[in-house]
């Protein structure tokens, strides 16, 4: 399954991501969920210090910085790569 932060869900009716970008992030993610196969889409696994290993897939301008937890996917943060990195953390 998909699950969506209550602050993507927030942006995404606020407007700040717009509805084409979320469809293509929402379209991805039903795909990596039907396949588990992290090596379709570009997504690189975030470098740091973390309690668990985040993904970032890429589209466009826009980033989501995701992680995995028993083959469910959770989106964390959707925004442009300029602001996305300072942003989630």
């Amino acid at each position: 399954m998909i699950f969506y932060e209550k602050s993507v869900q927030k942006d995404f009716k606020r407007g700040e991501i717009p509805r084409s970008t979320m469809v293509l992030f929402h379209n991805a993610f039903l795909s990596l969920d039907l396949t588990k196969d992290l090596n379709l889409f570009d997504i690189k696994k975030v470098k740091g210090n973390y309690n668990r290993e985040y993904y970032r897939l890429r589209k466009g301008k826009y980033r989501a910085i995701f992680y995995t937890l028993q083959d469910d996917f959770y989106v964390i943060y959707i925004g442009k790569r300029e602001e996305v990195y300072n942003r989630w953390q």
